[in-house]
């Protein structure tokens, strides 16, 4: 039996702040033993599409994965998040003034998050996503974050 499997559970807080609204959160998605529908609800709502409001059930294999590079990062720094859900309409909208937006975006599935930690480099923190190899990161430095999604695994 792994070790992973072996350690015991132990409950998940996650805090955010969104650079574009200006939104703070901290929430305990997982207690130990489940996930907390409350509080991922309110996750989704921060991680909505700020520019249309519409809202999407985020993936918690995502918030996992935020959850570990918190723990490699070993900090409580809140994770400062540019996009997190995109509606169609928007994803459409971006994917017409950058190349650098998919057209079949992670982001439209509610699967995928562009963010930094705060007073943590990000180069450093696409490191240790990749490490992770438990989907696709992608490290923007012009823009300094970092887009860690849970689709395939691949990196760019």
């Amino acid at each position: 039996i792994s070790r992973a499997l072996a350690a015991p559970v132990a409950p998940r807080t996650l805090s955010f702040v969104h650079t574009h609204t200006g939104e703070t959160l901290t929430a305990a998605y997982f207690d130990g033993s489940a996930y907390v529908p409350g509080e991922l609800a309110r996750i989704d709502r921060l991680l909505r599409d700020f520019r249309t409001g519409e809202v999407m059930n985020m993936d918690a294999a995502l918030l996992d994965v935020l959850w570990d590079l918190q723990v490699a990062a070993d900090r409580d720094a809140r994770f400062e998040i540019i996009c997190g859900y995109r509606s169609p309409a928007t994803n459409a909208m971006l994917h017409r003034r950058s190349s650098g937006v998919a057209e079949h975006s992670q982001h439209l599935l509610g699967r995928a998050i562009d963010l930094r930690i705060s007073g943590y480099s990000t180069l450093r923190l696409a490191q240790d996503a990749r490490a992770l190899a438990r989907g696709g990161v992608g490290y923007y430095p012009d823009s300094d974050f970092v887009h860690v999604d849970t689709g395939r695994v691949r990196f760019w």
